[in-house]
C-alpha cells in the first residue's frame, strides 16, 4: 500500500489510554500522527486501550488488523527500544503466562519441536523464495565486505565453512539445514559430505532438490534422534528453537556426535541476559515455542562438554539483512499475493521491521561460536 493510497489518520480520542500512551512516549522521538517516518498514524480509535490490555501482542495485531501504520517500523521499534520500552510493553498476565509454561512445560520437547515447521518454515516456499535471496539462507549475512544481500549470505556461508576448516572428504551435520543452503555450499565448494537435518517438510523437500548430484542427505529428523560420527557439526539459524530446557541435551548430542579431532560451530540470536521470556507476538504468530539463549546458558550447557575456540557477534549486520528481506516481500509481494492474504504480508512486514530496529538498539544479538574438545595448535578465527 503506498501512502498516496492509504487512508487519513483519525482524529486521536480525547481517552485516559491516549493520554497514557503520549505519557510513555515522552522523550522517545515518537509522536501519534505526526510526519516523521517513525511516527505512529492512529486509524482506529480504540488502538491506545488495545496496546496498554494487551502490550506488544496487541499492538502486532493492531498493526496486522490496520489499526495503524508508521512508514518506517524499524526506526519506531529502535526508538521504542532504546527509551526503554521494551520491557515494560510487556503485561504482567503474558509474562506470569510464558514463564508458567516454560517452567511447567517442556515447550521444545520432541513432540512439540515439529511445531515450528509446519507454522512458519512450511508457510509456503514461495514466500520465503521471494524474500530471500538465490542461496535460500534464512539467518543473518555477513557484511562486512558485502554490498548486498547475496554477496553478505554468500559471506557468511564461506565464513563458517572456513572457522570449520573445512577439508574435502570430511563428513559434516549440519543441524537445522534449512532450505540447504549451507549443505549446499559446503559440498559444492569444499568437497565434504554433508547430512543435513530439519523439522520442516516444505525445506525438507526443497533441499533435497538443490543438492541433486551433490553427495548431500537431508533427513527430516529431530535432532535428538541422530546417530554416528561427524568430523565437523554446524547449526545455522536453529538454536533458537532448542529451549533452555534442552540447552543439556543438545550439547550432549554434539558431544556425542563430534569427532575427538571434530569442531563445532554455533550461529545464533542470543539475549543479553538469561532470563527466560519470548515476546508474546512473535511466539504466536512467527516461532512458537522459540526462545533466545544467553552467553552464560550456553556456556553452562556446553562447559563440560567443549572447549571454546571463538566468539563473534556480528548483530549489526541482522539489521541490515532483515531491510534487504523486507525489501525483497515488498517488491516481490504482487507475485504472490494471490496465495496469501493482506494480513499475512502486514505480518511479515511488521515481524521483520521490529527485529531489524531490536538488532539496531542492540537488544539481541547474534553469534557465531566454534567449539571443540582441544584443539592441539592456537586456533585463529577468520573474520
Amino acid at each position: 500500500m503506498t501512502s498516496d493510497s492509504r487512508p487519513h489518520p483519525i482524529a486521536l480520542p480525547d481517552t485516559r489510554a491516549r493520554r497514557v500512551v503520549e505519557r510513555l512516549l515522552e522523550g522517545s522521538g515518537v509522536g501519534l500522527n505526526g510526519s516523521s517516518p517513525e511516527d505512529i498514524k492512529v486509524y482506529h480509535p480504540d488502538l491506545f486501550s488495545r496496546i496498554l490490555r494487551q502490550g506488544t501482542l496487541g499492538l502486532g495485531e493492531a498493526y496486522m488488523d490496520g489499526w495503524w501504520e508508521a512508514e518506517r517500523i524499524d526506526k519506531l521499534a529502535h526508538r521504542l527500544l532504546i527509551h526503554g520500552l521494551g520491557e515494560r510493553a510487556h503485561t504482567n498476565s503474558e509474562r506470569l503466562m510464558y514463564r508458567l509454561q516454560a517452567g511447567l512445560f517442556n515447550l521444545q520437547s520432541k513432540a512439540r519441536a515439529w511445531i515450528v515447521g509446519e507454522a512458519h518454515y512450511d508457510m509456503g516456499n514461495d514466500l520465503f523464495e521471494r524474500m530471500l535471496d538465490p542461496t535460500m539462507c534464512y539467518s543473518c549475512g555477513y557484511w562486512k565486505e558485502a554490498s548486498n544481500l547475496h554477496e553478505a549470505q554468500l559471506a557468511k556461508l564461506e565464513l563458517a565453512c572456513r572457522k570449520l576448516q573445512l577439508r574435502p572428504g570430511m563428513t559434516l551435520l549440519d543441524i537445522g539445514c534449512g532450505w540447504g543452503s549451507m549443505a549446499e555450499h559446503a559440498a559444492r565448494h569444499h568437497g565434504v559430505k554433508v547430512t543435513g537435518i530439519t523439522i520442516s517438510k516444505e525445506q525438507a523437500k526443497l533441499a533435497q532438490e538443490r543438492c541433486q548430484g551433490l553427495p548431500v542427505d537431508i533427513q527430516l529428523t529431530d535432532y535428538r534422534d541422530l546417530e554416528g560420527c561427524y568430523d565437523r557439526i554446524v547449526s545455522i539459524g536453529m538454536f533458537e528453537h532448542v529451549g533452555q530446557r534442552n540447552y543439556d541435551s543438545y550439547f550432549a548430542t554434539i558431544d556425542r556426535l563430534l569427532a575427538d579431532d571434530g569442531t563445532f560451530l554455533l550461529h545464533t540470536i542470543g539475549a543479553n541476559s538469561s532470563h527466560i521470556s519470548a515476546d508474546p507476538w512473535i511466539n504466536r504468530y512467527i516461532f512458537p515455542n522459540g526462545v533466545l539463549p544467553s552467553m552464560r546458558q550456553i556456556a553452562e550447557a556446553s562447559e563440560e562438554r567443549l572447549i571454546t575456540e571463538d566468539w563473534q557477534n556480528f548483530g549489526p549486520d541482522y539489521d541490515r539483512t532483515l531491510l534487504a528481506w523486507l525489501d525483497n516481500l515488498d517488491t516481490h509481494w504482487y507475485q504472490i499475493a494471490h496465495h496469501y492474504d493482506e494480513r499475512t504480508y502486514r505480518m511479515f512486514r511488521y515481524y521483520l521491521s521490529v527485529c531489524a530496529g531490536a538488532f539496531r538498539a542492540r537488544n539481541i544479538q547474534l553469534w557465531q561460536a566454534v567449539f571443540s574438545r582441544g584443539l592441539p595448535n592456537r586456533y585463529d578465527a577468520p573474520r
